[in-house]
């Protein structure tokens, strides 16, 4: 569990717990923040994926003995999903979360009190003290419709207060009426059903109460009463497990009694409550005159539209995930090289060996995977705070629902899915908006087989190497522009394929039905958003970046170990050599330079000592200028030919004869360039004989029919924590150091030059495609999978994404490099 706050104690003993209720967009969860001054603990409720958030209420700035639930939104007892359902279990007593609730608060949209007042009455027959917090009072007075609280609070027979949750008006009074509500005497039903409802609801709350199960009478009436009117509902089933099939056969007969006096199971209770509901409020509500048309749906008007909301709702896309892309950029880049930073400076604190290795390429490496992820979540979830808070998400999914719907969801899809071609793993977070289960299920699964921005270097990279510029169409785009489109848009067709196949077998199920109330627009409360970002961040980093953190340190040690001395000493005796031979060729230089010198010798005067410490100086700002540079870029070149121009101009101002000059710079470059080999080809020569080089050497034969040999597997093995990382690896394993990035002149040569044993290149667009196929379906991201364990709060769900879309991958490379081979 996240603990968002410090660990304050409250000032008084004797807890006690108080239930917050309320439908969806009621303003719910910004009530909690404000009662509980934004300190709260966040973690699941036992057995399940729904979120759970508690905090103390805070009286007088202080967090008192009374703790405060935030239960899921629910429309109604009747548990249209899991959400209301666990609202009535807890409620009632199955979920021994906490002893007992003491005082229910229920949350009601001034703006849309009539709809809201339906759970209210249904919660009033709990049998637990309950009060009112009349919320958006604002947004009800700003569309003419003035309340009369007083007759309100009269009428249910509870205490109501008006609160305005989002400029914190009338908190205090509501600390004040919960503190004096808590003991009180339990609220009376309002409404009063037919005799025969009555009657059955009654015989039924008997056998329930009287079936060895610890519920109270009013609960055990409340239960009967929903499973009486909802027949297949999931009350009905969960009763009936626990019971025996001896009580659906008791409801049948119940409620054949209820139909045969000529009431509908269907359409009683909204029928009782409604009437009830519309005589009250024709006496509490007071409108400004004629009826007219609300700022909201004045706005609806336009972005629900089929053709205006759609593009409003692109435009807004476009300007979040051009924010993510041109936004998060420089800060991943800023926390990358400073984790790099950092890493190095810690390592240089520890002597060479594998503990300086772990601290660099492990800890740090493993905290900079997860904090890389933290700029695109941060700033889609700023968007989608915003967006929410304000009232527009739910416009969204109204607009998307009827093109979701062709794939078996609703609407509420539609925005994970998009934001997962920025990251899947705040895609995967934004699942939490959809309320049905199996929805939220195949969305998360579906969600990885977008091609997310760590997939793009290695597009980049093959294309690059392999795919020619050739133009189509005219020249409205050449081919590597097309195969990039293919390749997103593969993985757009086959998760239609794979929701498609999840809706009919293993999360098979009805469609429900895609009931939405569309709140009233509002300005969005800024503390509200920032810390809903500042909470997402968080858990992330404390939950799925535990995960990511240790997979990255298992990759390490299966590529660093067993680490044989022999190679250190093999590349120690390289340089060697290629010492002894430079200073062998300086040695002729020199006696050359005496014999034209007549006699005064270079060495002698210490010119050539000088002539390299001024190099060796020139060399290492070279170094510090070009950290992180592509040696293919122009300011690379620039800053190489600066430095070989100064080079040239220490040896030319030592006075040296010209060929002489010439003769040492050119040793110099030699040794140089000899020194930066053995120094590339030393991790390179590591890696080939860690236990990581030798998996790739055993998955050869498995890896053969995609066109693949043992390096390219033994880069995607180690590019399962991040799938860029495949880049750097194949940079280490071709002895070009891991500073290589997708667009490195040096890396695409090597990989064209790359042979298998027999001469034969092992790189062709073949293979490129091949590659391509299986990192566009491959699930090579350990975030990603963290994260989906955090969301289902089960191993069994990653395992399952990882395994088909492993089997998707390998069986879509297979194809792809086997036909395009036959092709060639």
């Amino acid at each position: 569990m996240l603990n968002t706050a410090a660990n304050s104690s409250p000032i008084t003993t004797g807890q006690q717990t108080v239930a917050l209720l309320g439908n969806p967009n009621t303003g719910k969860s910004t009530l909690f923040n404000a009662l509980t001054g934004y300190h709260q603990r966040v973690g699941n409720y036992p057995g399940v994926t729904v979120e759970k958030r508690t905090g103390f209420l805070r009286r007088e700035g202080k967090p008192s003995s009374i703790e405060l639930v935030d239960l899921p939104g629910a429309y109604s007892l009747a548990a249209g999903g899991r959400d209301e359902a666990l609202a009535l279990e807890l409620l009632v007593g199955h979920r021994k979360t906490f002893d007992s609730v003491d005082l229910i608060v229920v949350v009601v949209d001034a703006a849309n009190l009539g709809r809201n007042l339906f759970f209210t009455l249904q919660l009033l027959e709990i049998g637990c003290p309950l009060i009112v917090a009349l919320n958006m009072m604002d947004v009800a007075e700003a569309e003419g419709v003035r309340i009369d609280v007083d007759a309100l609070s009269k009428e249910l027979g509870v205490p109501v207060v008006p609160v305005i949750a989002t400029k914190q008006r009338g908190i205090d009074a509501l600390v004040q009426g919960i503190t004096k509500s808590l003991g009180g005497p339990p609220p009376q039903p309002r409404g009063a059903f037919p005799e025969c409802v009555r009657t059955e609801v009654d015989g039924l709350a008997a056998t329930l109460a009287g079936n060895g199960r610890d519920v109270s009478r009013n609960a055990a009436r409340v239960e009967a009463l929903q499973t009486l009117l909802g027949p297949g509902g999931y009350h009905e089933r969960r009763l009936v497990e626990q019971c025996g099939a001896t009580l659906a056969a008791e409801l049948d007969e119940r409620r054949k009694r209820i139909e045969s006096a000529g009431e509908s199971l269907v359409e009683v209770e909204a029928r009782v409550r409604y009437a009830w509901i519309d005589d009250v409020i024709g006496r509490v509500v007071i409108s400004s005159g004629t009826p007219r048309r609300t700022k909201s749906e004045t706005i609806d008007r336009l972005v629900t539209h089929r053709v205006a909301g759609l593009t409003i709702f692109v435009l807004l896309m476009t300007v979040c995930f051009q924010a993510i892309y041109s936004g998060a950029g420089p800060l991943m880049e800023t926390i990358d090289s400073g984790l790099t930073v950092a890493g190095q400076t810690v390592a240089s604190w520890v002597p060479q060996g594998p503990i300086q290795s772990l601290l660099a390429n492990g800890v740090f490496a493993g905290v900079g995977a997860v904090l890389a992820f933290l700029p695109q979540i941060l700033i889609l979830f700023l968007f989608l705070a915003v967006l929410e808070d304000c009232g527009y998400m739910a416009r969204t999914a109204f607009l998307l629902d009827r093109w979701m719907g062709f794939v078996g969801l609703n609407g509420n899809s539609f925005v994970p899915l998009l934001s997962s071609f920025a990251c899947a793993v705040p895609g995967i977070l934004a699942t939490r908006t959809i309320e049905d289960r199996r929805d939220r299920l195949v969305t998360i699964l579906i969600a990885p087989l977008m091609s997310c921005s760590a997939r793009l270097p290695v597009y980049i990279l093959m294309i690059g190497a392999f795919v020619p510029a050739r133009p189509l169409l005219g020249g409205l785009i050449t081919l590597q522009a097309a195969l990039l489109l293919g390749l997103y848009l593969s993985g757009i067709v086959v998760a239609i394929a794979v929701a498609l196949f999840l809706k009919k077998t293993f999360l098979r199920g009805e469609t429900p039905s895609f009931f939405m109330e569309m709140p009233s627009y509002k300005w969005p409360s800024v503390k509200t958003v920032l810390y809903r970002v500042y909470a997402q961040g968080r858990e992330f980093c404390a939950s799925a970046g535990t995960i990511i953190v240790a997979v990255t340190i298992v990759v390490w040690a299966l590529g660093y170990y067993p680490h044989p001395p022999s190679i250190a000493a093999k590349h120690q005796a390289m340089e060697t050599a290629a010492k002894a031979d430079y200073q062998q060729q300086l040695d002729r230089i020199a006696r050359t330079f005496d014999a034209n010198a007549e006699g005064e010798s270079i060495a002698n005067h210490g010119k050539v000592a000088e002539i390299l410490a001024e190099i060796e100086r020139t060399e290492d700002r070279f170094s510090d200028a070009v950290v992180d540079v592509d040696e293919t870029s122009t300011s690379w070149l620039e800053a190489r030919r600066a430095a070989d121009r100064n080079i040239e101009r220490i040896v030319n101002e030592a006075g040296l004869p010209g060929q002489t000059a010439r003769s040492v710079f050119a040793a110099t470059q030699d040794f140089e360039r000899r020194i930066r080999g053995i120094e590339q080809g030393g991790p390179g020569a590591y890696l080939r004989q860690s236990f990581l080089g030798r998996i790739g050497k055993w998955i050869e034969p498995v890896v053969t029919p995609l066109g693949w040999d043992w390096r390219i597997g033994t880069a995607v093995v180690a590019a399962f924590p991040a799938r860029e990382i495949v880049i750097a690896t194949m940079g280490t394993i071709y002895n070009m150091g891991d500073e290589q990035n997708e667009n490195s002149a040096g890396l695409h040569q090597k990989l064209q030059q790359a042979t298998w044993p027999d001469g034969r290149p092992v790189f062709n667009i073949a293979v490129a495609l091949s590659i391509m196929v299986f990192f566009s379906l491959c699930c090579q991201c350990g975030g990603t999978l963290a994260t989906i364990k955090r969301e289902t709060q089960s191993w069994r769900w990653p395992v399952l994404t990882f395994a088909y879309m492993t089997v998707l991958a390998y069986v879509g490379a297979l194809a792809t490099y086997q036909i395009a081979s036959s092709m060639i």
